[in-house]
């Protein structure tokens, strides 16, 4: 099983995706992964794109490089975590490139779907979209993680005003029902309560 968590900055998505496979590894083999990153390979991949400096790196660039990163992470962890019946618990996956890259960046869908042509049959069961207001989420990433800004956080507001539009796009053009969206705003406890609720209806994990 893929689980994926998604969402603009700030809101949430490593927490609850940490808390998930916390839950679930006491039941279940589970993998926590995240993209970019994932493996040594991927984390130098990680060091470029999210380097403040990566502000000025072309938008082709970008999105190539966020291709090779999920093309090894997809090769050497998540198929043959899949393979073995483990549940692959990933922040973040092609969501995000449809976003980033082609809502907020202007880069066309066309193009970047078909450098993540090999991922479109490794897609999560289900998604998990943090929804939040991109103001308080960039307030969350100053207060909670001021220490760890990346090129991302440094944009503008419009920028991420882009990504969160991108996501809604996606949530509503989802003809499989496979993004769930929760809203970030509300307490932690009560979006752990929601993930865990929606597991056991749609796919009977009990946590």
């Amino acid at each position: 099983m893929f689980i994926s968590f998604e969402g603009c900055e700030g809101t949430g998505k490593t927490t609850h995706s940490r808390y998930l496979f916390e839950k679930l590894s006491k039941k279940y083999s589970c993998v926590l992964t995240k993209e970019p990153g994932g493996g040594l390979f991927n984390e130098v991949i990680r060091n470029i794109l999210l380097h403040s400096s990566n502000k000025q790196i072309d938008f082709y660039t970008e999105a190539l490089l966020f291709a090779a990163d999920r093309a090894e992470h997809l090769s050497k962890l998540i198929i043959p975590a899949l393979q073995q019946n483990k549940i692959v618990i990933c922040d973040r996956y092609l969501d995000s490139t449809i976003a980033y890259q082609v809502y907020a960046r202007g880069l066309s869908q066309d193009f970047v779907l078909n450098i993540n042509n090999f991922a479109l049959n490794y897609m999560p069961n289900i998604t998990f979209y943090l929804d939040l207001d991109p103001k308080i989420g960039i307030q969350r990433v100053k207060q909670f993680r001021p220490k760890e800004i990346n090129s991302f956080d440094l944009q503008k507001l419009s920028f991420h005003k882009k990504v969160r539009k991108g996501y809604l796009d996606l949530c509503q053009k989802d003809q499989q029902k496979r993004i769930f969206l929760i809203d970030a705003s509300k307490p932690l406890e009560n979006i752990y309560n929601i993930i865990e609720q929606k597991l056991k209806e749609v796919f009977q994990i009990e946590l």
